[in-house]
């Protein structure tokens, strides 16, 4: 379907977003001494390997003990060092989510919760290992900064960002081969969402994988003569709360697009912003209140509507209640 569309972005290779981040974590060590990395037993799957190799002493495989990897990491911070964690989401939040809210938000540490496996991309490994709950776990921590990058670009554009950034922050990944259509030179900005594609009928606000969705979506409308507005964003909290009013005060209504649960997610977050300052029709692509399962990524995403056709599906409804 996609070669058949006029798509404003395209990309000449596939790259999973969790190697954007082990590439970015290997240029934020050579770029700053104190930069350190954690592993609770998953460094190829995190990518985490080429770090290990180049920085042994600024390394650390603590196993298959999470909890005590965020310990370890919150008391890195003291003595000036920038930890960045590495396990699956389910593991990097809701089994440690105790001592990242004791240890890391509570006592605002500098340490970067960095997660792989993410949604229901994982995959085969099934509900167990598929966490849908962690952005809305992790948002609503007091000091808690939430990032999900689209591509590979983007993921390690926003690793290195978060080297600069001083306080707790949860940088959430996947382990797909996905498109890759962001600029490899882009200046990630932390809070700043970012438009893709300019619309004046209906805004599609997408986070990570779903951008790639909502972008196939925008050509699918054009078709019919809709004009869809795409923006990606890549920082759920804090959230972009101008870059959505902006665009929904013009469209008149919105769409949103996650690989989460609808409860808690991004959705939520930009419905509590049109409620407070412009309400407007907002329907939203997530999952509903369910477990995942096993299966290929793309059949996932098809079986809990997280794809492409969803998408225009709800941009024409949410028109449909201007």
């Amino acid at each position: 379907m996609e070669k058949t569309l006029d798509l404003k972005f395209t990309y000449t290779e596939k790259k999973d977003t969790r190697s954007g981040f082990g590439d970015g974590l290997l240029e934020a060590g050579r770029r700053n001494p104190n930069v350190v990395g954690l592993c609770a037993d998953l460094i190829g799957s995190l990518k985490m390997g080429a770090f290990q190799k180049e920085f042994p002493e600024r390394f650390f495989q603590v196993g298959i003990a999470e909890a005590n990897m965020i310990g370890l990491a919150a008391g890195m911070t003291i003595g000036g060092k920038i930890p960045f964690t590495g396990t699956f989401a389910n593991f990097s939040t809701g089994r440690v989510y105790d001592q990242i809210r004791q240890s890391v938000a509570y006592s605002d540490k500098n340490v970067k919760i960095c997660a792989s496996h993410a949604g229901l991309t994982l995959g085969e490994d099934g509900a167990t290992h598929q966490i849908l709950e962690d952005v809305g776990m992790m948002k609503m921590l007091p000091h808690m900064t939430v990032i999900v990058p689209c591509d590979y670009n983007q993921t390690k554009a926003a690793t290195l960002a978060l080297v600069e950034h001083v306080g707790p922050a949860y940088l959430r990944f996947g382990r797909p081969s996905w498109p890759v259509f962001t600029p490899a030179d882009q200046k990630f900005e932390i809070g700043k969402a970012v438009k893709m594609i300019e619309g004046k009928d209906v805004s599609i606000f997408a986070t990570g994988h779903l951008v790639w969705e909502a972008i196939v979506a925008e050509a699918m409308l054009r078709e019919e003569g809709i004009s869809a507005e795409v923006i990606n964003i890549h920082t759920i909290k804090p959230l972009d709360e101008e870059a959505i009013l902006n665009s929904v005060q013009k469209t008149g209504c919105a769409v949103s697009a996650e690989e989460h649960q609808i409860n808690g997610g991004l959705g939520d977050s930009i419905a509590q912003v049109l409620a407070r300052n412009y309400p407007a029709p907002l329907e939203y692509i997530g999952v509903n209140d369910s477990f995942g399962e096993s299966g290929t990524p793309a059949q996932l995403l098809e079986k809990y509507g997280l794809n492409a056709e969803n998408i225009v599906k709800a941009a024409k409804k949410a028109i449909g209640r201007k």
